[in-house]
């Protein structure tokens, strides 16, 4: 063989070996491409998800958690997200108990810490929204209820959370800094059921949150006062780790943290983490 001829097949061996990696170079990217935009594998996945979700929830997100498992469940045929809604501290209790779930949304870093702490959860808990205190009184706020401080007014009936249950903290942290003490007709175990009391007329004001105020529509009236501003809560979720579905409850949990859920969340007057 020639020099001319060596030096011509090493050339073409070269431009072999160029060529297929090139292509190899471009399968990848081609595949990494495919994952990033979801048209790939991740996309197929999730269109096979089914089975039900279950999902522990603070009693503040009922109305938008309710609205997010319905257009789960539509985007999702074959699945379903059932909810169990309640004080957080009550539902964290339920979780390290042993009860079924997959899904833990609290309304308090405080209260998923009494499920992580016992290494109940698969996945570490992240910040979805966060929530602020407002006083709700009767239509047409008849009592004139425009402070924190108005609460003590000797007469008032004045509703609270627990103080276990993160909307009875958050307002008794506002109480301590505006240096008000309070002794409210009841406390109750979560948030909707000091509601309720104002909206039975069985109570005259509560301290709930803005969302709370907001989705009680007509039945109670609003009222801001400043100190909520130094009581804002965290709502952090997590996957359990007893989940009996992970994949569907991974892609609730995406969905919750998506802009399209962020966009129920914050219509229903929650904050942005």
């Amino acid at each position: 063989m020639t020099r001319t001829a060596r030096r011509t097949r090493r050339t073409l061996q070269v431009a072999g070996v160029g060529a297929a990696a090139l292509l190899a170079l471009s399968a990848c990217s081609s595949s990494d491409s495919d994952s990033a935009d979801g048209s790939g594998s991740s996309s197929s996945s999730s269109q096979k998800l089914s089975g039900t979700v279950t999902v522990f929830a603070a009693a503040s997100l009922k109305e938008s958690f309710t609205a997010l498992g319905k257009e789960f469940e539509k985007a999702h045929p074959g699945t379903k997200v059932t909810f169990s809604f309640g004080g957080s501290d009550s539902l964290a209790a339920s979780i390290t108990g042993g009860a079924p779930a997959d899904v833990f949304a609290a309304a308090s870093p405080k209260t998923m810490a009494l499920v992580t702490d016992k290494k109940d959860t698969a996945t570490a808990p992240v910040t979805f929204v966060r929530n602020q205190l407002e006083i709700a009184t009767l239509p047409g706020n008849p009592d004139k209820v425009a402070s924190l401080k108005d609460l003590t007014r000797s007469g008032l009936k004045v509703v609270l959370c627990d103080k276990t249950v993160p909307c009875g903290a958050a307002a008794q942290k506002a109480l301590d800094a505006a240096g008000l003490k309070l002794t409210p007709v009841s406390y109750e175990q979560d948030v909707k059921a000091a509601l309720t009391k104002v909206e039975l007329k069985e109570a005259d004001a509560a301290v709930v949150y803005k969302t709370d105020v907001k989705s009680a529509g007509d039945k109670v009236e609003g009222v801001e006062f400043p100190e909520s501003a130094k009581a804002v809560n965290d709502y952090p979720i997590a996957l359990l780790k007893d989940a009996r579905n992970t994949a569907t409850s991974k892609a609730f949990i995406a969905l919750v943290r998506s802009a399209e859920g962020q966009k129920v969340l914050t219509s229903a007057g929650f904050l942005k983490p």
